[in-house]
């Protein structure tokens, strides 16, 4: 079968909840301190905000889908300047994921190809991304696609923070 890339529907909000799941426990899983843990509800609540976030015009969500299967996502957006980060209008990936089981098949090659041509239409002059320290394919599979480290993120525990951070 061939994998197709299009834009994401209603219909797919379950199926892209759960690979947000999967996305969030991977990112616990890499630094415990740093990322929330999924819970039984995350599925749900990821899914409901990637719906909500499918009509708005500067929100770009493309699947990739496989004999009716959603097999992952990405999730982009156009933003204007921001001067928390310094920077100016950009196309911003928030989400890439591919369900482990599909990986290696050169399907998160293709999501990103086909969300940076999406953000290339709309005027983006750049993109920007965020990825896990840890996350080492994803960083290789952002320099393919000619992705350069620009910012890194340090992170403290401060001493009497709530031990159980989790959330939806």
């Amino acid at each position: 079968m061939t994998v197709t890339i299009r834009p994401a529907t209603a219909a797919d909000a379950r199926a892209m909840g759960r690979l947000g799941a999967v996305l969030v426990q991977t990112h616990h899983e890499f630094d415990a301190a740093r990322f929330i843990a999924a819970t039984p509800q995350t599925e749900h609540g990821y899914g409901s905000y990637l719906g909500s976030q499918l009509k708005k015009h500067d929100i770009i969500l493309l699947v990739a889908e496989e004999g009716g299967e959603v097999l992952g996502y990405t999730f982009a957006g156009i933003e204007g300047y921001d001067y928390m980060e310094l920077r100016g209008p950009a196309g911003v990936l928030y989400d890439i994921v591919v369900d482990p089981a599909h990986r290696g098949r050169g399907i998160g090659a293709a999501l990103l190809d086909a969300t940076l041509a999406e953000l290339t239409t709309r005027g983006a002059p750049q993109v920007v991304l965020a990825t896990a320290e840890r996350n080492e394919s994803a960083q290789r599979l952002f320099a393919r696609a000619g992705f350069r480290r620009t910012m890194i993120e340090m992170t403290r525990e401060l001493e009497g923070s709530p031990g159980d951070r989790q959330r939806d």
